[in-house]
Parts: structure tokens; C-alpha cells; sequence
């Protein structure tokens, strides 16, 4: 029930309100029936939204995609130990095997093919940067791969602020997002 939820949602008291809303990258069709109404309220009345990255920026997107890359020249395989990178490889034919059966009835209805899915979240992974092949290997699930097509609430929420015209802009550089995950060390990864 509405008047039971909760919210990420914060006010900041000036006139006119500022607010500030916590968002998680999960489909927006997971969360969304429980954000409350408050929450939907203050995006609504709200002239101007600015979000952690702009996600709908393509420089954004291809920054994004760079920064996961390691230095030219060398792949995974040079990094990882050889039995873990063997152990990843075969976790990777086998999400290769599955995702057709994985795959739901109105992906394959929009023209989604599960080799063109695979490569569109994998391709590439042999140089990829750790961190970005860990956070790869934990989004090729079965209930991940069934919610791809579906914008994560960031997503979604900076396109219905396009549609409705609204300022929009970011906090974050991608640098800001990038920089610190790759500086982690092979143990931290």
C-alpha cells in the first residue's frame, strides 16, 4: 500500500524544493509499483533532473565502454591466473548455451536474438579490465537476461524527462565513475 512505502526521496526545503532520489540500476518494472507516490510527485513537478551519468548521452555510453578496456595491447587472459581465466571462459560458453532458453517470448517477438544479446553484454570480454568482467559475469543471470530490453530506472527516468522536456543533465563524469573501479587492485577485484 502506498501510505506504507518508503522512499529514497529527500527534500531539500527552498523554494521552489529541491529533492534528491536514490536510484538502483535494476529494470525499472522491478521497482517501480513501489516507489511512492511522493517520489513520482516530486519528478513530476520537478522542471530540472540530473542524474549520476547521463545515460542517454552516446559520448556517455562509448566513455563508458573505453574505460572498461585494458591498456592496449594486452587481454584478460595475460592477467588472470590461467585456471581462473579457463573457469570464466567455460562460464561463458555455458551463459552462451543457455541464453536462447532464457531468453522470453516478447524479446524474441521485438527481433532480440540471444547471439546479438550475448555480444552486446560480452562482447569483447577478453579485454575487459577484471572489475568489468566481474560486473559482467554477475549481470548474465537467467532473471537479468529476462529484463534486458527493459531501461534500469535511471534510464527510464531520463527518458521520461526528455519526453516531458525537462532540463536534464549529470553529477558524474565517467571519469569519476571509471577511475576508482579500475584502480582497484587484482585482490580487491
Amino acid at each position: 500500500q502506498q501510505g506504507e512505502l518508503t522512499s529514497f526521496l529527500w527534500t531539500i526545503r527552498r523554494a521552489p524544493p529541491a529533492y534528491l532520489f536514490g536510484t538502483i540500476h535494476v529494470p525499472y518494472t522491478r521497482v517501480w509499483d513501489f516507489i511512492p507516490d511522493n517520489s513520482k510527485a516530486a519528478f513530476h513537478a520537478s522542471s530540472s533532473v540530473y542524474f549520476e551519468l547521463d545515460l542517454t548521452d552516446p559520448y556517455t555510453i562509448s566513455g563508458l565502454a573505453s574505460c572498461q578496456m585494458l591498456p592496449h595491447g594486452e587481454n584478460l587472459q595475460d592477467v588472470l591466473p590461467r585456471e581462473l581465466y579457463r573457469r570464466l571462459k567455460r562460464h561463458l560458453d555455458y551463459i552462451k548455451l543457455m541464453l536462447p532458453h532464457w531468453m522470453t517470448p516478447d524479446q524474441r517477438g521485438k527481433g532480440l536474438y540471444a547471439d546479438y544479446l550475448f555480444n552486446a553484454i560480452a562482447g569483447n570480454w577478453e579485454r575487459k579490465r577484471p572489475v568489468w568482467v566481474m560486473l559482467m559475469v554477475n549481470s548474465l543471470t537467467e532473471t537479468d537476461i529476462r529484463s534486458r530490453g527493459v531501461p534500469v530506472l535511471d534510464l527510464y527516468l531520463a527518458q521520461e524527462a526528455e519526453r516531458m522536456k525537462k532540463t536534464t543533465g549529470a553529477v558524474e563524469r565517467v571519469e569519476e565513475q571509471c577511475h576508482p573501479l579500475n584502480g582497484l587492485n587484482f585482490s580487491q577485484v
